[in-house]
């Protein structure tokens, strides 16, 4: 069940929508052509407005539309009707390609762009957003999980092409798809981690534990805050995370839930020091000023990080998509400016769950002249 709206506009010279006998002439054309595609379509309401006119047309199922003629040159229609999940729907792909195609012709339209329809109020959200916050849509026919933490929202949903995603806060995190960003992240076959010892920050969904675990590390911390995260990936996420989410503690493995600054602030007045710390926390912000709330907590996590590193020890972490540029730089800019010097290099994967390249970096400690 849910609704489905279908979004149609197209541009055409605005000396035609320049009055309103030019937007009578061009809605007739227009209602003439959906009458075509959406039965029993009558006109119920037509009002003008600053810019032009808005037409409310009525339909078969209960069908609206909404016709809106803007003096500069643009039309967009949204259709929309309730359908159940037994109907066969009004305007089915063929038929909106072909609505598409007769707009056209029949309106001589310099452009014109016809969206999927959109499913709103549908069982499973199938909506989410790149990094930069554009609209993708999924595949979604399930949801698994569903609870809300005292920290976010946590849902394993089931994706046809995917497999079992966790997804925190209508953000999509990890699937089963996605081995190629745990790889990434740990710089698989470029780092050595046998006999070393590590820290993860976060990581709930323990693929990053899993695949550490392979390497012969000495001992790894992994320090979780939200153990709901790790219950849903336990149950529903075994392919990513294996068994140490239940195990939680290994001869050489460790799951401390609770927040992770706390183990860092006593790691730090133990003096005990890592080979390396995985920040597998949030994204870099979208922001356009360094100085929000989430700002101040990823530059407070690299300061705790690097006073548990030994000097020749390395933070390594995910960034954010590459489509957001400006969100990189300012986080380039905070490792440029910390205090001891860092180095840091970058380089991207394409992330399939996430339908888009991310950036992961690796930081270290810039090394003087004499070491």
């Amino acid at each position: 069940m849910s609704v489905q709206t279908t979004l149609l506009d197209f541009s055409m010279d605005p000396a035609r929508l320049a009055d309103e006998s030019g937007q009578k002439a061009v809605f007739t054309q227009l209602e003439t052509v959906l009458k075509e595609y959406v039965p029993n379509l009558i006109l119920a309401t037509d009002i003008k407005v600053d810019g032009g006119s808005l037409k409310l047309l009525t339909g078969k199922r209960g069908t609206t539309v909404f016709v809106r003629l803007f003096d500069r040159g643009l039309v967009t229609v949204n259709i929309e009707y309730y359908k159940e999940d037994s109907e066969e729907p009004l305007i089915s792909f063929k038929c909106s390609k072909l609505l598409e195609s007769s707009v056209r012709m029949s309106l001589e339209c310099a452009r014109l762009k016809l969206l999927p329809t959109l499913k709103r109020g549908y069982k499973y959200d199938v909506y989410l957003t790149s990094s930069d916050e554009r609209l993708l849509e999924y595949d979604i026919d399930g949801v698994l999980f569903d609870e809300q933490s005292s920290f976010q929202k946590v849902q394993v949903v089931h994706s046809k092409s995917f497999g079992n995603m966790l997804v925190l806060d209508d953000l999509q995190n990890i699937s089963e798809a996605d081995l190629i960003y745990t790889e990434t992240l740990m710089q698989r076959g470029k780092e050595s981690y046998e006999g070393k010892e590590i820290v993860i920050l976060g990581g709930g969904d323990g693929a990053l534990l899993y695949e550490l675990l392979k390497e012969n590390p000495k001992y790894v911390w992994m320090l979780e805050i939200d153990e709901l995260v790790m219950k849903a990936c336990n149950k529903h996420l075994r392919t990513i995370c294996g068994d140490v989410l239940e195990r939680k503690k290994g001869p050489n493995f460790e799951i401390i839930v609770e927040d992770c600054m706390l183990t860092v602030k006593k790691f730090t007045s133990e003096q005990r020091k890592v080979d390396y710390v995985f920040g597998d926390l949030t994204d870099i912000p979208i922001s356009d000023a360094g100085c929000s709330e989430l700002w101040e907590f990823m530059i407070n996590i690299l300061r705790a990080a690097f006073d548990i590193l030994k000097p020749t020890g390395k933070f390594m972490t995910h960034g954010n998509g590459a489509t957001s540029p400006e969100s990189l730089e300012l986080y380039e800019q905070v490792l440029v400016k910390m205090k001891p010097a860092v180095t840091f290099s970058k380089c991207k994967a394409f992330v399939p769950s996430f339908l888009e390249d991310w950036i992961f970096y690796q930081i270290a400690f810039k090394q003087t002249e004499d070491e």
